[in-house]
């Protein structure tokens, strides 16, 4: 009797498991999969396309997760799917709470099956943390920002709790480390979140406004002008902490003129093209 190709293949599975053979093959597939998601997302040129949609891909990524829990890019995609989610479609603050700390978890999870020493440190005082993160080398730079964005999108959706305020120095670091290791990462968006990071607040309050300006001119610089979100927080935290409505009006102009098509950011150019809309806007009365 002739045994089915199915069977043939689950047999060779059964026979690999202890060499991670098809293990493998599973965790490639699943990963592969998660990534091209994220990728097709981050090519939707119409947000309510992917505010529709994607709590149908939020739930497919749990599922994945949950039957291969220790697959460290399924958590990374995890975390950054649901905190692109919380952060750029959610308006509820509870709701936003919910799936940034999700996002946080998954990336938590992922530092903890990929670096220990990391994973020892994340609740560890500032100065025990901050040794273990200088240590980290090239190879756990996708950690390091997967960690980095999801805290700080927990951070930014839990703003009145000065637990949560009072990481933002350990999330300053992880970014800091990241463009130590690599200058042009990720076309320059850590420099963005630096550039936010230091325009928070104003010089009087222990901000560095002049420092973040050089970090979002950066963050420009390295994308070729194309990520146009940089842009926009640009205006938004670093022109409107200064007041200079000169600069504000410019950039918004610039983004909103600018096409958004951009391999993996024409999502992200359309939200800055609708929040550059409402800044420039709202300035009438701001400035």
């Amino acid at each position: 009797m002739k045994t089915s190709l199915p069977r043939k293949f689950a047999g060779l599975c059964l026979a690999a498991v202890a060499l991670s053979g098809c293990a493998g093959i599973v965790n490639k597939a699943t990963q592969r999969f998660a990534d091209n998601l994220g990728t097709a997302i981050l090519n939707e040129n119409d947000p309510a396309t992917v505010r529709d949609g994607v709590p149908a891909y939020l739930l497919l990524l749990d599922a994945l997760i949950q039957g291969d829990p220790n697959n460290t890019g399924t958590l990374l995609a995890g975390a950054k799917l649901y905190g692109a989610y919380a952060g750029g479609f959610v308006t509820e603050p509870e709701r936003g709470k919910r799936l940034s700390l999700k996002a946080f978890d998954y990336a938590r999870r992922a530092t903890c099956i990929r670096s220990k020493p990391l994973c020892d440190v994340l609740a560890q005082p500032y100065e025990t943390f901050a040794a273990a993160v200088n240590r980290a080398g090239a190879k756990e730079i996708d950690i390091l920002y997967g960690l980095g964005s999801a805290w700080a999108g927990r951070i930014q959706q839990d703003s009145g709790d000065w637990n949560a305020i009072a990481d933002l120095p350990k999330v300053q670091l992880i970014f800091e480390r990241i463009l130590a290791l690599s200058p042009d990462y990720e076309a320059g968006a850590p420099n963005m979140v630096m550039g936010v990071l230091h325009s928070l607040r104003p010089e009087s309050l222990g901000g560095k406004p002049e420092l973040g300006k050089t970090y979002f001119e950066k963050a420009i610089a390295m994308s070729g002008g194309k990520n146009l979100m940089a842009k926009t927080l640009y205006a938004q935290y670093y022109a409107r902490l200064v007041f200079d409505q000169e600069l504000h009006d410019r950039l918004l102009n610039e983004v909103i003129a600018a096409p958004a098509e951009a391999p993996t950011l024409t999502l992200m150019n359309t939200l800055a093209q609708e929040r550059g809309k409402l800044l420039l806007q709202t300035g009438k009365d701001y400035f």
